[in-house]
């Protein structure tokens, strides 16, 4: 009698039938991952009886051909290459994990593969060598050769130096199938499309506003390309500042008995905000204050640093006020943007870190303290701060009520700010602002707040104080009032900037008596004819000649000023003499000031900067203005 399929045996065991239809019985979960292969008959024997020539060559089962051959065949098999087969004997998976599974192992071939090629010794490209490049910069190579030379290197046309990988990376896998992540990603278009410009071109001449800020300045140009300079009756409006006129001049020689100072009456400082309300305090015996600052770029001060110093001098004597002196060593490193210059200063100081530079600045700034002390200033009215070494209780308070008033578009719109300034830059506006208010100054003014500033300072500084003075009015504070001067121009002439890196655009103030004449004769922009002949035909321009300028900042005699004008205009006056008697005058001023900056003390910093000092904020007198009026005014 024969067994069905599914008997067992006579001794209990279970067919195969059986045990087939006992596992059907159960609800297991199908097996997966099972690669059943065939052996590739043919293959094997082609394998076994042929041979190659790599086998000659050395290149059997060592070498790279059969390498990539054996991996190849190790991985590829008719089940999984050329079959949806999975090796289920349940029967054929769903479409989407057979889809994966073949996803799964492309991603797994193309692994072993790279695997492969990575550990093979295959000869590497010839490198190319720059410009003089000695080859044994690599360790694993000789000395024997040497890098293209310049011709040569020359001749070597790219379309782009940064290679298309690096500008534009793309995601890197093994799969052969584009993800899903980069199939939803657009395609990208270039940031700035490129334009052509037409070969053989010229750039037509565009004209352009003048430009004013703290930190640019640029004059306007017209259609024809000409620099046309600064117009001040323009800017002047444009701030909404008022010239200073006659009137207020005579009130100012009447009130205090002094006749204005050069700088002021022959119009360097040309323009103000409520200085008539100043002079109202000052004829009522009520007490105000002077405001200047400093930002140290440079060890020595030149000219155009010391003559805003040499005014608000003669404003303290004249006034007889207490004066607070600015040291904004912050803003120097913090609105810096050229970063080659900080890159040459870092080498120069042997610096490391940004600190380094940060504490430059700072030593710088007090080696301009000795300068501004040799200006002549009443040390026992006179308070001297450093923005890095002071900030801080009573002043930082100020700092931050001052802050809040300042939106972020008001900076923009103001000093021109950018996304690629730094946040300091955006906060210096109230650093520089609070010096305006009396109650940041507890040793002069305790708690008041009701005394305004007096801030003699360049045009360009205006914005700053356009901030505070609206400020003032939300804070409950008095606004300051300004004096505006104009740019003092550079040795070159107008339109040209003084530059404390560039030594002969100046007459710094270290500079010895040989020295001042040498560059005044040499590079002093003259407004006299290109010959003799020219000149006394057609005489000079002592609006525009610069010894002329220099020479009407530091002269009292009007009388003198005006017969040089005359004479120069009529050609009778040689350009050579004007630059003598501007260099007679130049090397008075410069002499004068060396002499008083020899005396300067590390006592004397340490008075001047002492901020528990006690200062005595009364103005003079308008009693004893009046008694030093002369009888002849009267």
């Amino acid at each position: 009698m024969s067994l069905t399929p599914d008997q067992p045996s006579k001794s209990g065991a279970m067919t195969p039938g059986g045990i087939a239809t006992e596992l059907s019985k159960l609800d297991l979960p199908a097996p997966s991952g099972l690669r059943l292969s065939l052996p590739d008959k043919q293959n094997s024997k082609l394998k076994l009886n042929s041979t190659s020539p790599s086998s000659e060559r050395g290149e059997g089962e060592g070498g790279p051909i059969s390498a990539i051959s054996s991996a190849i065949s190790s991985v590829f098999s008719p089940i999984s290459t050329q079959t949806d087969d999975t090796g289920d004997i349940s029967g054929p998976e769903p479409e989407a994990l057979t889809a994966a599974r073949r996803k799964a192992r492309s991603e797994s071939v193309s692994e072993q593969l790279s695997t492969t090629l990575a550990e093979m010794k295959l000869p590497q490209p010839e490198r190319i060598f720059g410009p003089n490049e000695p080859e044994n910069n690599s360790p694993d190579m000789g000395n024997t050769k040497q890098g293209v030379n310049d011709d040569d290197w020359a001749k070597i046309k790219l379309d782009d130096d940064t290679p298309e990988a690096v500008k534009e990376p793309k995601r890197m896998t093994h799969s052969r199938h584009t993800s899903r992540a980069d199939a939803a990603l657009p395609n990208k278009q270039p940031t700035i499309k490129e334009t052509h410009e037409p070969s053989g071109s010229s750039t037509p001449n565009v004209a352009k506003e003048q430009k004013v800020t703290p930190f640019d300045v640029e004059g306007e140009v017209d259609a024809e390309g000409k620099d046309l300079g600064i117009d001040y009756d323009k800017l002047t409006k444009r701030f909404g500042a008022s010239l200073i006129s006659q009137d207020v001049l005579d009130r100012f020689e009447r009130l205090t008995g002094q006749k204005p100072h050069p700088l002021l009456r022959r119009g360097t400082f040309y323009s103000h905000r409520d200085f008539n309300l100043i002079l109202d305090r000052y004829e009522k015996g009520q007490p105000f204050y002077l405001y200047t600052g400093r930002g140290p770029s440079s060890d020595s001060m030149h000219m155009g640093h010391l003559i805003p110093f040499m005014f608000t001098a003669y404003l303290q004597r004249v006034f007889n006020v207490p004066l607070v002196i600015q040291l904004t060593d912050d803003e120097k490193y913090l609105l810096e943007r050229d970063v080659k210059k900080q890159a040459e200063i870092m080498k120069k100081i042997k610096g490391k870190k940004p600190i380094d530079l940060l504490r430059h600045y700072k030593k710088m700034g007090q080696d301009n303290v000795k300068d501004i002390i040799a200006c002549g200033f009443i040390p026992e009215k006179t308070f001297i701060f450093s923005d890095l070494a002071h900030v801080g209780g009573a002043f930082y308070e100020n700092v931050v009520l001052m802050a809040k008033t300042i939106t972020q578009s008001q900076s923009r719109n103001v000093f021109g700010f950018t996304d690629s300034d730094n946040v300091g830059m955006f906060h210096f506006a109230a650093v520089q602002a609070t010096p305006s208010f009396s109650n940041s100054f507890p040793q002069i003014f305790g708690t008041r707040d009701d005394v305004p500033a007096l801030i003699p300072c360049a045009i360009d500084q205006d914005p700053y104080f356009l901030l505070t003075r609206d400020a003032a009015d939300r804070l409950g504070y008095k606004k300051p009032a300004l004096l505006h001067s104009k740019f003092l121009p550079a040795l070159q002439g107008a339109g040209t900037k003084m530059s404390a890196s560039k030594e002969n655009t100046a007459i710094f103030m270290t500079d010895d008596s040989k020295k001042i004449a040498k560059k005044i004769k040499s590079h002093a922009f003259s407004g006299g004819g290109a010959t003799q002949e020219e000149h006394q035909k057609n005489g000079g321009d002592p609006d525009v000649d610069i010894a002329y300028q220099y020479l009407s900042f530091f002269e009292e005699d009007d009388s003198r000023m005006v017969k040089l004008a005359q004479e120069y205009r009529a050609g009778t006056l040689s350009t050579s003499e004007m630059k003598a008697a501007c260099i007679d005058k130049i090397q008075e001023v410069v002499a004068e000031f060396q002499k008083n900056r020899a005396a300067v003390t590390d006592e004397n910093l340490a008075y001047f900067q002492d901020s528990t000092r006690k200062i005595d904020p009364r103005p003079r007198a308008k009693e004893s203005a009046e008694a030093a009026v002369p009888a002849s005014a009267a």
